[in-house]
């Protein structure tokens, strides 16, 4: 019996069929081959990985994560959690996850909402507008991150002082930091307990109204918000300047300012022009069969344009996103107390750098593959049916 050839003229593999058949198209033609790299591989992680084990045991180093339930002996600049010298690790590394996620989704809504208003600016007529974009754009992403975020840093500690900051109506800027109104309550736990109340009832109100057709939608959720905030006995602290300092409000210190205003405006040029390239996928006989209806610009914008860029734009977007939850990282170059911020200092004062280095790449891990998962579900909702499998 002749076995039948392949196009290169070789026999094939005797289990090629079957129930072997994945097996063999796995390991390929030389499957001893793919065996002696695969143990090379596990080699060569043993010897490292014993390797650190004796230089662990050298420097009288315990491995394990024992070290987060010590007590850290230094201070966080800023924090959201309340944190003091002497508490654990373990709650010092969940302030560093907490400043990161902070600037990562403040950065991800702001740069989306002027990547969209640039990216439209971009199609405009107007040459000088379409030129002032087109050099924002250019300038923006041919710069390094880190760069801009020295620029932004070095203009924030040189703002005038609290007595000659600019500002007003509860907004100053200072080389203390920004100071903006800030929601206020007897009850510290109300105050998000109403903004979120205050903001679902504004969605479901204005996806109501927007399903009809029907104007006024954002000034009716922005009242709703208003009345739901006061009945949950929620206010408005102001800023305003007292003495030599500003009281009141909500400061954002010059570090994270300057970080979350480097990555909305590094990121805000790379979204511009994914915008700009989905609004320009949609073929131009829908905007003029919109116009042919009597529909005016911006609602064939709205109601005819965006909805299928969509399809384009947010695949690309969340590659934007990732790359921002991953660029904030840079923070440590300003002295921002992010995540790798604080787990450096860990490192530094345990010895256990391993565990740190591990913390810190499941933590970055999970936040992208959080951030991938949120917007692969929206993905499937703005999709054309069957072109995106569930």
């Amino acid at each position: 019996m002749t076995l039948p050839v392949t196009s290169d003229g070789q026999s094939p593999h005797p289990f090629a069929r079957g129930k072997f058949a994945a097996l063999v198209e796995w390991w390929g033609p030389r499957p001893w081959s793919q065996i002696a790299a695969i143990l090379g591989i596990a080699a060569l992680l043993l010897w490292f990985g014993l390797n650190v084990a004796a230089s662990l045991q050298r420097a009288g180093i315990t491995p394990g994560f024992g070290f987060l339930f010590r007590s850290a002996n230094f201070q966080i600049g800023e924090s959201t959690l309340a944190f003091q010298a002497g508490d654990t690790y373990l709650r010092a590394i969940a302030v560093g996850i907490v400043n990161t996620l902070k600037v990562a989704v403040a950065g991800c809504v702001l740069a989306t909402a002027l990547g969209v208003a640039i990216g439209i600016g971009g199609l405009s007529a107007n040459p000088i507008l379409g030129g002032l974009v087109r050099f924002y754009i250019e300038a923006i992403r041919n710069t390094p991150l880190l760069l801009q975020l020295f620029f932004w840093i070095a203009l924030a500690r040189n703002l005038p002082g609290p007595k000659q900051a600019p500002g007003g109506a509860g907004f100053y800027l200072s080389n203390r930091g920004i100071f903006v109104p800030a929601l206020t309550s007897a009850s510290g736990w109300l105050v998000p307990v109403a903004v979120v109340a205050g903001l679902g009832l504004a969605a479901i109100v204005a996806s109501r109204f927007l399903s009809r057709g029907r104007g006024l939608v954002w000034l009716a959720a922005v009242a709703l918000s208003a009345l739901a905030l006061s009945a949950l006995g929620v206010g408005l602290d102001i800023a305003h300047l007292q003495g030599f300092n500003i009281r009141g409000g909500m400061s954002l210190s010059p570090e994270f300012a300057a970080l979350l205003t480097a990555l909305t405006v590094k990121f805000s040029a790379s979204i511009a022009e994914i915008v700009r390239a989905g609004i320009l996928s949609v073929p131009v006989g829908q905007r003029e069969a919109a116009r042919a209806l009597g529909l005016n610009d911006w609602q064939i914008l709205r109601l005819v344009v965006l909805p299928q860029a969509l399809r384009v734009i947010v695949p690309l977007i969340t590659s934007s996103f990732l790359d921002l939850a991953k660029d904030s990282s840079l923070a440590v170059a300003i002295g921002y107390p992010d995540l790798v911020s604080i787990l450096n200092t860990t490192a530094n004062t345990t010895g256990q750098a391993i565990e740190a280095v591990f913390i810190m790449t499941v933590s970055f891990l999970a936040l992208n593959l959080s951030v991938a998962a949120l917007m692969n579900r929206y993905n499937t909702r703005v999709a054309l049916r069957g072109q995106v499998k569930r």
